[in-house]
């Protein structure tokens, strides 16, 4: 069994968790990118985050955080 707390939960679980548990705007305020600002929706962040290694970074360990930590 695997220690990483990310080991099979997909990019669009970790997005879908965190919208509804933070919304967009916290999100935004969290993690300055604008796919979570301007019109935000599950696809078109889905899209930035895998072309963009460094905000799905940001955007995983938030989810660690607050929804992996809450467990």
């Amino acid at each position: 069994m695997s220690n990483d707390p990310l080991h099979g939960v997909t990019l669009e679980k970790i997005v879908t968790d965190l919208v509804e548990a933070l919304g967009w705007e916290e999100m935004e305020y969290r993690v300055r990118v604008n796919c979570f600002a301007v019109n935000p929706s599950v696809k078109s962040s889905l899209t930035f985050l895998r072309k963009t290694p460094w905000a799905r970074k940001k955007v995983e360990d938030l989810w660690v955080r607050e929804i992996f930590g809450r467990r």
